[in-house]
């Protein structure tokens, strides 16, 4: 081999290594820095894989609810499926749903959080949905605030002026580079809409695909920094079923990722969006037959997707 192919091909050697023993290296870092819950119920699996991914009102170690009072919940919940055909979706579960919650009764479904953290939301929803969860991600939503300011910033766009003194979200009409503490009350904000938790589940998609956006910019890809901020920010941030790693979540971001490219967010089908309970308030009522035939073709990946 001529002495420069040679030479180029020991550069190229040494910046793999070096590629690869960063990655080795933040990779363990991460992990270590994930906590874990017994959340898995040990329900039969069904085909595909499943990961259901909560946002935790904990913050700092506390629990605050959007409207200012004590109690964990879990307020943003989303069901990421990957069929064994390939199609994947990204599925929000609206909290007001009214579900039976195991032991408790029907209760809106972010309630069995509140009720039996980790472990009881994901019966419930294992229960609700027919899919067996194989991952639970769960993200504090400090953790949210965290991640944006790690990378700097991330696009988002609102239909109307907001000031929502609830949320703290302040935004005027239009698409907006936003920080963290703007970017976390953009996903909590929901009194200030007549569709309440119907609009923020569009805004929660909306802004996870910014966030895909911005984390594999090049800006990001290719800083060192920027690579040890986020990592620090996601992974300190995260509680997971045990034996979910950061490959895990990796995994889970990149077909999130592709499921929202390819406009795979199906919406639960609805009966009554306005339900009026006898002990939990106004909640959204479904059909168990709807809900069974929906998540059904789902676990199949032949959901329909919504129109363009």
């Amino acid at each position: 081999m001529p002495r420069p192919l040679r030479l180029g091909a020991t550069l190229l050697v040494l910046v793999l290594v070096i590629v690869l023993g960063w990655g080795a290296g933040l990779t363990v870092w991460s992990n270590s820095r994930i906590d874990h819950v017994e959340a898995l119920s040990g329900a039969e699996d069904t085909p595909g894989t499943t990961y259901l991914i909560a946002g935790s009102d904990r913050r700092d170690g506390e629990a605050v609810g959007d409207d200012g009072t004590e109690g964990a919940r879990a307020d943003t919940m989303m069901l990421l499926h990957k069929a064994p055909g390939g199609n994947s979706y990204l599925i929000s579960l609206p909290r007001d749903t009214l579900v039976d919650i195991p032991g408790r009764g029907a209760f809106k479904l972010n309630a069995a959080y509140s009720f039996g953290g980790a472990p009881l939301l994901v019966e419930t929803v294992e229960e609700f949905t027919g899919l067996s969860v194989d991952h639970y991600v769960e993200i504090g939503f400090d953790g949210v605030s965290n991640v944006v300011d790690s990378v700097g910033h991330v696009n988002l766009c609102i239909d109307q002026d907001v000031d929502d003194e609830k949320s703290g979200l302040v935004m005027a009409e239009g698409c907006h580079d936003v920080e963290g503490e703007q970017a976390l009350a953009f996903v909590r904000a929901r009194y200030f809409d007549p569709t309440a938790d119907i609009g923020r589940q569009e805004r929660q998609q909306q802004f996870i695909g910014a966030l895909m956006e911005r984390v594999t910019s090049p800006s990001v890809l290719l800083n060192p920094v920027a690579q040890v901020r986020l990592a620090g920010a996601g992974s300190g941030a995260l509680t997971t079923s045990e034996g979910t790693g950061i490959f895990d979540v990796s995994r889970m971001a990149l077909t999130a990722r592709g499921a929202m490219n390819a406009g795979s967010t199906p919406v639960i089908p609805i009966e009554d969006p306005e339900y009026q309970t006898t002990h939990s308030g106004v909640a959204i009522l479904t059909d168990e037959e709807d809900i069974a035939e929906f998540f059904a073709s789902v676990g199949e990946g032949t959901a329909e997707v919504p129109a363009e």
